[in-house]
């Protein structure tokens, strides 16, 4: 079983990668996309999105990143990809999935489950581009607004060259509300020969489990779910080892509070030293609305700093919440 860390623009970015990740249980990540728009993006930009690639597209914790791009012109796609690829990303993927209006009125995202040949020729001019040993793989959801064409999408990412899919269980109309449709992720599982990874409401140990059953899939992604409890990867492993009669994983951490109030205070220190001064409370206060979900104690935590905005202020009440916590 392989548990992968979602993208989610605006939320799960490099600064959350790095907490996460130290907490554990993931295998890999995939960072926010990187929009692709017709022009060459210089390394700056690369950078500025995937830190990570000045350290070998790994996280602090030791954790490999894959960056995504996000774009609809075969040509520029292939370009942008191989000037990525000399900056020696773990892999490169392809986002399909996207629903957001802004992208899609532009042709991006999941626009393009649409045009399973348009998707068809973004995934092979960007694999013949990259070395050959660089992975290339794809994100999608159900469709753009039915489910119509879902086997014909996956099937041309995979004849173009993807080495791994993906999959959201929702179509672009769905949106991001529930359910998500773990079944029919099994059908594009059926449909293709490579891996298939099943993401999508993925918010408790017994929604993984459902969700292998139902998707057929054994890997998962973990987007909002692993925000707001970010022990649950660790759970899941336990979970998945207990159903089989293995040991516990090697590594595993049961995450309580008391893990987290430090993870708060790195966050805190990243966020601070990469956002401007009027976004840094906003980003902690998103946290902790999240993890009000798994943490009674998150809930008295949010409630406590959504009225604050002083940064000195807060940092004071991390350290004595970290005080009070050991």
């Amino acid at each position: 079983m392989r548990l992968l860390l979602a993208p989610m623009e605006g939320l799960l970015d490099f600064v959350l990668r790095d907490v996460l990740t130290r907490i554990g249980g993931a295998d890999r990540c995939v960072s926010e996309f990187i929009r692709i728009t017709g022009s060459l993006l210089p390394d700056k930009v690369y950078l500025r999105t995937m830190p990570e690639l000045l350290s070998a597209s790994h996280t602090a914790a030791g954790t490999p990143v894959r960056a995504q791009l996000l774009g609809s012109d075969p040509a520029s796609m292939a370009a942008n990809a191989a000037r990525l690829a000399a900056l020696s990303p773990e892999g490169i993927d392809l986002n399909f999935g996207c629903p957001a209006k802004v992208v899609n009125r532009h042709g991006g995202g999941a626009s393009l489950l649409q045009y399973p040949d348009a998707i068809y020729a973004v995934v092979a001019s960007v694999r013949a581009a990259v070395p050959a040993h660089l992975p290339v793989s794809a994100k999608m959801r159900l469709g753009f607004n039915d489910r119509s064409l879902m086997l014909e999408c996956a099937q041309a990412m995979q004849g173009a060259g993807a080495c791994e899919l993906v999959v959201h269980g929702r179509t672009k109309q769905d949106g991001y509300r529930p359910p998500a449709y773990w079944d029919q992720i099994a059908r594009i599982r059926e449909a293709v020969t490579v891996p298939v990874v099943a993401n999508g409401e993925i918010w408790t140990v017994e929604d993984a489990l459902r969700c292998q059953a139902e998707s057929g899939c054994t890997d998962l992604m973990l987007g909002r779910g692993m925000v707001a409890d970010p022990g649950l990867a660790w759970r899941i492993r336990k979970a998945v080892a207990e159903r089989a009669g293995e040991p516990l994983p090697e590594g595993y951490r049961d995450i309580g509070w008391p893990d987290l109030v430090p993870a708060l205070l790195r966050f805190w220190e990243l966020v601070c030293a990469d956002l401007e001064p009027r976004q840094r409370a906003g980003r902690l206060k998103q946290w902790l609305n999240l993890m009000r979900r798994a943490y009674p104690e998150a809930e008295a935590a949010y409630q406590h700093v959504r009225v604050m905005t002083d940064q000195r202020a807060i940092t004071v009440w991390l350290a004595e919440l970290q005080a009070r916590t050991v």
